[in-house]
Order: C-alpha cells, then structure tokens, then sequence
C-alpha cells in the first residue's frame, strides 16, 4: 500500500514547493491558531506553529504522513507576521527597506500511528534594498502582501525589493526543500 502525505497548509507556494519533489499529496488545511506573538523567539514560534498545524491534521488522519510548515520574517529580534491591512504591509516594507533580516521556517512531520514526531528549522538572510515610496506602492500594487510574512514574497516581484540572499529561496517561500526532501527520505517516501 502506498503511503499517503498530507499537507497541512493551505499556502499556494508550499503546494507549489512540495510537487516539486515528484510526490503525490493531498492538502488538509489544520484548523489552529497560530502564535503569532511578535515579542517570542521567532523560531520558537514556526515550530509551534507548525508543530500545531501537523499535530492537528495528524490527529484526523493518524495513518498519513502529515508535514506541517510555519515561516515568519524577523528583524531587530521582533517577529513580522502576516500584516493585518495595507497599512501595516507598508509599514514592514519601509522597516525592512535598505536593511538585512532572517526569515525562519519551522517544519513538522507527523505520523500519529506510529509515533512519528519529527521537528527541524531553517534560516535564511534576506537584504532589501532601500525602497522609496513610489516603489513600495509599486510593490502593493502588484502582489497580494496579506498572506506573506514581511508583507512580501520572494517569489512575486521581488526584484522590486531584494538584492540578495543567503540560503535556499524556497526556505524564503515557506517550505525549505531541501530539508523537506531529508524529511521524506528518512520517513521512506523519497529514496
């Protein structure tokens, strides 16, 4: 019997990210509130969270392969979530502009039958260039900033914003692949 992996996120670009690795999945999206104290460690906080979102899913399908994924943006040892409105997107842009910050996200794979609990983080370092107004209100006009961590996506324009970083870019994008393919491998459904 073939085994079944579950994604616990509803995020397009972790979707995106895993088929990258040729595996077939299904999308369960886990029903949690996320911490999202800006004020805690920041890989603390994508642990939990997704620790919780695995948890979760993998309570309802405890035969599935349940991976469980959290990333946020720190900078001056504070966490930038997801921004409640415009107003607060372009408030993180013009805090990130010109200056070097971490993004970090937390994985979790899960398998609730047997036992399996297994947890692993990355990092990357992401240096903005500095944005004047008119390019920050480029920015917003091009991409949907209020499901990004940062109030931006690597992935979607950018260019308008970056200019370099450390690392993996699908670390940046939610879903290190790298260390997925680790995790994967070792549960045996990658070789």
């Amino acid at each position: 019997m073939e085994e079944r992996l579950i994604l616990a996120s509803a995020s397009p670009r972790r979707r995106e990210l895993l088929a990258r690795l040729g595996l077939p999945f299904t999308v369960v999206e886990a029903s949690v509130i996320e911490d999202e104290d800006p004020e805690l460690d920041p890989r603390l906080m994508v642990a939990r969270n997704a620790a919780r979102k695995a948890d979760w899913v993998a309570e309802r399908h405890p035969a599935a392969w349940v991976l469980g994924a959290d990333t946020t943006v720190c900078i001056d040892g504070h966490a930038l979530n997801k921004p409640a409105d415009l107003a607060e997107a372009r408030n993180m842009l013009r805090r990130l502009s010109g200056r070097t910050h971490t993004v970090h996200t937390g994985l979790a794979l899960r398998r609730a039958d047997r036992g399996v609990a297994w947890d692993a983080s990355e990092r990357c370092d992401v240096t903005f260039q500095v944005l004047d107004e008119a390019t920050i209100d480029r920015y917003l006009s091009r991409v949907n900033v209020l499901d990004k961590a940062g109030a931006y996506g690597i992935q979607d324009h950018g260019e308008l914003l970056i200019v370099g970083h450390t690392g993996e870019q699908a670390t940046i994008m939610g879903l290190p692949l790298t260390l997925t393919k680790h995790l994967l491998t070792k549960a045996g459904l990658l070789n």
